[in-house]
């Protein structure tokens, strides 16, 4: 069975026209790109090694084996990279992989289901689980200590304090003030 692949960045505009192009990183370090080997696409029928980059912005400039002139690069804009999780570095104590935290149970301090994991969302100002419960609502919680202070990836579960937070929140949704 092929190792679990991680989204690490996706395609954006032209630079230039000599085949540069702009890519939006999603690694900690974003030039560590380069160092990862050929990048496949989502299907993983086509890969890209990157023969150079630079940052500008938050942006990578890279240019990309094969490609040649702008129409090319111009044809990958949005394309998602992805490598194998076995060319990437094992995380640091506290820090994962958002691969990892995707489809973990989500509990409270006493052990009770509140939900499951359904993604990791980051809208400027931090990390967020996004949590999917029983009956298809989900929530948005701070992936901080505070609101998560336990993680156990081979126990396949997180725990969320103060649990009660999506109490008042369902109090809120049923008595509109």
């Amino acid at each position: 069975m092929s190792s679990p692949r991680i989204l690490v960045g996706v395609i954006g505009a032209p630079h230039g026209v000599r085949g540069e192009m702009r890519i939006k990183p999603f690694t900690e370090e974003p030039l560590a790109l380069k160092k990862y080997g050929p990048l496949e696409s989502e299907d993983g029928r086509k890969t890209f090694t990157v023969t150079a980059a630079r940052m500008q912005g938050d942006m990578i400039v890279a240019k990309v084996d094969g490609v040649t002139d702008r129409d090319q690069a111009a044809s990958l804009t949005n394309l998602r990279l992805y490598v194998p999780r076995e060319r990437l570095p094992a995380p640091k104590d506290g820090e994962f992989y958002y691969s990892d935290l995707i489809g973990l149970r989500a509990e409270d301090e006493a052990g009770a289901l509140i939900g499951t994991v359904r993604g990791v969302e980051n809208f400027g100002a931090g990390d967020l689980l996004e949590i999917a419960r029983e009956g298809g609502d989900t929530a948005h919680v701070p992936f901080t200590d505070e609101f998560v202070p336990s993680v156990d990836i081979a126990g396949g579960k997180l725990v969320i304090a103060p649990g009660n937070l999506f109490d008042a929140a369902e109090k809120l949704d049923e008595d509109p003030a």
